[in-house]
This record gives structure tokens, C-alpha cells and sequence, in this order.
């Protein structure tokens, strides 16, 4: 497998990134701006291109090459990757950044900084990258990954050698989740039309049942809303799923986290940790992280309980415009009711209903009440 088998529905892209790494210098930059919505796998493009660049072969065997595998497993010493779990990207953070940016290379070519979500930052955090980026170290190449150009500031956007990813295709999403994962193909063709290209929200829909049970449970409460108790009610649900999965998810990393650090100091699963190591150990499991992590995660379910809801009056749209054996629908399973719904509603009351779903989710940006955002959301779905 060569450094781009894990990405996705952009071979325009691998073939044009590929061809820089082989040896194609004029079409070189050290800053970059790889933008893509979620999903597209705009970290897994940034991570495969610095394997490429890094390696003695650039990429091109079929089989990995040590160096390519260290740097995609995330332990190469000249390439560091700010992954975050909170709201924004800390000021700190960035100017760690900046220091190991102006590092000679250990053993590599290049020293390669990989920034996730860079549309994160506060204006005053983007500043300070800001210098760096405009004249990098001459060994230093820098791969900044957001969602679009338009996610980060302009004097960002215009020092960097800007990447568009497309969204992947249902039957390029379902391919891979059967390569990848071995789904069945049952299963992958349904995960791959409900995640609407997001590979992330696929392997999660085809790996666990009860995450995909969830959504349809969501699907049909919506569906089924006449009345403002029912709205509260299925917003409390909604709320206490995303906390639940929240907490877990946090849990299994930590324990994961855990294991590996006892792995790596060659300790055993019950051996008391040395007192030298006893900080970093604890690191690993601090409430006050762990806490800011779980809400990380419990805000992407509701994120992507959003998405699921939207799809609904999408599908709506879809019949109303006679469109669907053109583009077809996501919520097969409900066609029937959303049917009976795209009957009912106007046009323009389809089109409110998506922007109270954009309203429901800038205000979920903004850090407002989740509860209170979903109710109104829901109570609001009701009236049309």
C-alpha cells in the first residue's frame, strides 16, 4: 500500500501532490493551505503528502518505506502535527509551533509542520504564525488544513499555495470502507449515502451499529414532531446521547493512551508506575483534559446530529424539484414520510427550515446552550 491508498475521491489531487514530491520543484511552496469540507480527508491528504516528501522514494513504491509508514503513524521526528480537541487553537500552541519550525531536520529532507483546523485560531494566534509562514526556514514546509480559504484570514490565505479538495463519492466512500474496513457491501453502500461523503462519519455509521441506530432514531423523531413537548423531549435525548458518547469516547483514548505509555516503559497492565514517570502518567488522565475533550466530542455529535436533520429537508427539496433521479436521496429508509412532508411544506418553508438549521448551528459555534439550541431547533421545525 503506498502512502495515498487511505485517501479518498481526489486522484486529481494525489496525482498533482505526488508529482511535487517526485521531484516537480517549480510547482513547490513551503506553505500550504489544503482546504476540503469534512470529511474529504484534508489531514489525511497533508499527512500522505509530508510521508511522500520525507521518504527516500518520494512516495512512489507501492509499499511503504520506513520513514514514509513512521511519518503516517505519526512518530517521525521531523514531522509534528497540532491535532486539537478544544474550541480554539491556544496562542502557546502556535509558538511551540514556530520554535520547532526553526529546527534543522534530524534525519529528513524537510521539517514539516502539519496544522489541523487551522481555521481555529483567534485572529491574535493566526498573527503570530502570520511571519512565519510568510518566509519560512529553508528547510521548513508548513501544511495548514481547513475547511475552505475563506475559514482563515486573508493574509493567511494569501501566502500559501491553496489545495480544493473535492467531497468524495458515495461509491468511492462504500469502495473503501469494504477495502479498508471488509464491510459488507450492504452495509457500506447504506454508511456511505447517509455520511453525504464524510469518510469519518462512514467508517463510523459502518462500524457501529448503535451510533447508526441512533441516527435513524433522530430521523424519525423529526420526522414525527407535532407537538412543543415532543421538541423538548427529543432535544434532552439528543443531548444526553452526545454526552454519553462524549464521555466514552474520551475514556477509550485515555485507556488506549495508557496502555501504549505502559507498553513503551515496558510496564505491565497492574505494575505500579516509577515515580519518574508518575507525572507524565497522570497527564494522561487529567479530569480537567479529559472534561474539555468530552465536550469536544460530545459538540461533534451534535454537529452531526445537524447534518442528519438537514438531509431531511434536503431530501424535501430534492422531491419538490422533481430532482431525485438525478441526485437521489439520502433518507431512503423514511422515503415515505418525507414524501408526505415535501406535500405539506412550500418550497420557500423548505428552504426556512435549512436556515434554522444553519441559525442552530452558528449559534452551537458561538458556545451557546446546546439544549436550549436544539429546543428552539426542533420547536421551530414544528411551526412549518
Amino acid at each position: 500500500m503506498s502512502v495515498w491508498s487511505s485517501i479518498v475521491g481526489q486522484q486529481r489531487v494525489v496525482d498533482q501532490l505526488a508529482a511535487i514530491a517526485a521531484g516537480d520543484m517549480k510547482a513547490m511552496a513551503q506553505s500550504w493551505l489544503i482546504c476540503g469540507p469534512p470529511g474529504s480527508g484534508r489531514s489525511n491528504i497533508a499527512r500522505a503528502f509530508a510521508a511522500a516528501l520525507e521518504s527516500p522514494d518520494r512516495g512512489l513504491n507501492a509499499d511503504p518505506t520506513k520513514v514514509s509508514s513512521q511519518v503516517l503513524a505519526g512518530t517521525h521526528p521531523d514531522v509534528t502535527v497540532l491535532a486539537t480537541d478544544k474550541v480554539t487553537i491556544g496562542i502557546d500552541e502556535v509558538r511551540g509551533l514556530i520554535e520547532t519550525a526553526e529546527q534543522t531536520p534530524s534525519t529528513a529532507p524537510w521539517r514539516i509542520i502539519i496544522i489541523e483546523d487551522v481555521d481555529r485560531m483567534l485572529e491574535r494566534t493566526t498573527n503570530v504564525l502570520l511571519k512565519e509562514i510568510e518566509e519560512p526556514s529553508p528547510h521548513t514546509i508548513w501544511l495548514l488544513c481547513a475547511p475552505s480559504a475563506q475559514d482563515v484570514l486573508p493574509t493567511i490565505r494569501s501566502r500559501t499555495r491553496v489545495i480544493n479538495l473535492a467531497v468524495p463519492s458515495a461509491s468511492a466512500v462504500a469502495d473503501f470502507l469494504i477495502a479498508q474496513d471488509g464491510v459488507e457491501r450492504k452495509v457500506a453502500v447504506r454508511a456511505a449515502r447517509l455520511a453525504e461523503g464524510h469518510i469519518g462519519v462512514a467508517r463510523l455509521y459502518a462500524n457501529n451499529d448503535q451510533v447508526m441506530a441512533d441516527r435513524d432514531e433522530l430521523v424519525v423523531g423529526v420526522l414525527r414532531l407535532q407537538r412543543a413537548s415532543e421538541a423538548v423531549l427529543l432535544a434532552a435525548d439528543l443531548i444526553e446521547n452526545a454526552q454519553t458518547q462524549g464521555q466514552a469516547d474520551v475514556q477509550r483514548q485515555a485507556e488506549a493512551r495508557e496502555a501504549q505509555f505502559r507498553r513503551i516503559n515496558g510496564l505491565g497492565e497492574k505494575d505500579r508506575i516509577p515515580a519518574k514517570l508518575r507525572g507524565a502518567f497522570n497527564a494522561i488522565g487529567k479530569k480537567d483534559v479529559l472534561r474539555r475533550q468530552a465536550t469536544r466530542r460530545s459538540r461533534d455529535v451534535l454537529d452531526r446530529a445537524l447534518n442528519s436533520v438537514a438531509s431531511i429537508y434536503r431530501d424535501v427539496a430534492i422531491l419538490q424539484n422533481n430532482a431525485e433521479d438525478a441526485v437521489g436521496l439520502i433518507n431512503l429508509e423514511n422515503r415515505t414520510p418525507i414524501t408526505e412532508l415535501s406535500a405539506h411544506l412550500t418550497r420557500a418553508e423548505a428552504v426556512q427550515c435549512l436556515e434554522e438549521i444553519a441559525a442552530a448551528r452558528r449559534r452551537l459555534a458561538g458556545n451557546g446552550n446546546p439544549t436550549l439550541v436544539f429546543e428552539a431547533l426542533f420547536c421551530a421545525l414544528i411551526a412549518k
